[in-house]
């Protein structure tokens, strides 16, 4: 098949999108492969969620029961295998240790470890709350014996509430 783009090479990728629900199908040469923006070989930035899309089918054949559907939009765990996105906000939570493992095997872990405000750029920061939020996730951590990330949640707890002391 030629390539439907410049159509004088062999197609040798096939280039997927959706827009508005609208599913379009392109066969590409590498050039203009290329010129998309798609890596030929698979060994840019995009290969990370690649792997990420295949450890879906691979972990989902495995571990979920065929008939357990998203109580709030239907989505079937072979729905999600074959389109790689979630139906709707519910779905995070129904699929929810099923996504957590594959964030762990592709990230390492499933927290985010980021900036967190100085003590001194809290004003409007609600301390309260992000010390209950913090309690939670290192209740979290703990039961999932993450122990290093444990001790940087009790440290930024610790923190937290030194600031609320003076």
């Amino acid at each position: 098949m030629l390539c439907q783009s410049c159509g004088n090479a062999e197609a040798v990728i096939e280039l997927t999108t959706v827009r508005d629900d609208e599913k379009r199908v392109q066969h590409l040469c590498e050039a203009c492969a290329s010129e998309h923006g798609v890596e030929v070989e698979g060994s840019g930035p995009s290969a990370p969620l690649v792997d990420f899309l295949a450890q879906i089918g691979k972990s989902m054949g495995e571990e979920m029961v065929p008939a357990s559907r998203c109580p709030s939009c239907g989505l079937t765990p072979a729905q999600l295998k074959q389109l790689g996105r979630l139906g709707c906000a519910e779905c995070y939570t129904h699929f929810e240790q099923h996504l957590r493992n594959l964030l762990r095997r592709l990230h390492g872990g499933t927290h985010h470890v980021g900036k967190q405000p100085t003590a001194g750029d809290t004003s409007g920061f609600d301390r309260k709350a992000r010390v209950q939020s913090l309690r939670r996730s290192l209740q979290r951590a703990v039961a999932e014996e993450d122990f290093e990330q444990a001790a940087l949640l009790r440290d930024q707890i610790r923190r937290l509430e030194t600031v609320q002391e003076t």
